[in-house]
C-alpha cells in the first residue's frame, strides 16, 4: 500500500474526504517526526511505538574495489509493533 492507497483507505473507511485524509496523515507523519527528532518517543497503545536508536560509526568495505570506508555515526528511526497489531497480522 502506497500514500495514495492509505488516504482513499482511511477516507472510506472514516467516511471523510481525500482532502482531509491528506490532512490527517501529513499531520500525524509531521507531529511523529518532529517528537522523534527532539529525541522523544510516539507510542500508540495496540498499534506499536516509535523511536530513535543512535547507530555507532564504524568501519565498511566498498564492495567493488574492497577499500575501507569509515561510516560516520546516525540516528535510525525503530518501530515495535504492538500486542494488537501483531496479533491481528499473525
Amino acid at each position: 500500500m502506497n500514500k495514495s492507497e492509505l488516504i482513499d483507505a482511511m477516507a472510506s473507511e472514516a467516511g471523510i474526504s481525500k482532502a482531509a485524509a491528506k490532512k490527517a496523515l501529513d499531520a500525524f507523519t509531521g507531529s511523529v517526526a518532529s517528537s522523534l527528532a527532539k529525541g522523544g518517543k510516539v507510542a500508540l497503545v495496540g498499534f506499536g511505538s516509535f523511536s530513535i536508536s543512535k547507530r555507532a560509526a564504524r568501519d565498511g568495505r566498498n564492495p567493488q574495489t574492497g577499500a575501507t570506508i569509515k561510516i560516520a555515526a546516525k540516528n535510525v528511526v525503530k518501530f515495535k509493533a504492538g500486542a494488537d497489531l501483531s496479533g491481528k497480522v499473525n
